[in-house]
């Protein structure tokens, strides 16, 4: 069925107001969905606060052209989504990764917008496979308490060969 052009014009302020606050957007080729499969894309991608939203390809194309990002509009394969987040920088090509893990060949990432330019399947790929933020922070804890807890494991070692005499003479 066709669409108005009131609504195409509808559709194409959303998507640049989408391409205009979005830190990072992905472009989703999904094909071969059930209900239920998109049903459950669309809570996982609402739980991680990630809109999810399908337009035509010539509207995404012309509303990335009118944004002025740097790059080209990567290949668009298919029926086309975006997944987007304001918040977080990589919310959206993580979120899509994971799902395309469990879906297989159903949902892919295809390219995507990160810090103001167009980027491929590979590199949206490649960003999408960065860990969130707090995990990152919780593996930097980590790899800086190590050291530490190595040392006083040694140092309790020690002691017990020691037999726990005291050093201090009076």
């Amino acid at each position: 069925m066709a669409i108005t052009k009131q609504k195409k014009t509808e559709i194409l302020e959303k998507l640049q107001t989408i391409f205009k606050e979005a830190r990072s957007l992905a472009f989703v080729s999904f094909k071969g969905l059930t209900v239920a499969e998109a049903m459950t894309l669309r809570r996982t991608l609402r739980s991680a606060k990630v809109g999810y939203f399908v337009a035509k390809k010539t509207l995404m194309r012309l509303a990335a052209g009118k944004a002025g990002y740097a790059g080209e509009v990567p290949e668009l394969p298919g029926e086309i989504a975006i997944a987007h987040s304001p918040d977080d920088g990589l919310a959206g090509l993580r979120e899509i990764w994971g799902v395309q893990k469990k879906l297989g060949e159903k949902i892919a990432l295809v390219g995507g917008l990160f810090e103001g330019a167009l980027i491929s399947k590979e590199r949206a790929t490649t960003l999408a496979s960065i860990p969130p933020r707090e995990v990152l922070l919780a593996q930097f804890v980590n790899l800086i308490n190590s050291p530490i807890q190595r040392f006083a494991i040694v140092v309790g070692q020690y002691a017990e060969k020691r037999g726990g005499e005291s050093q201090i003479k009076n």
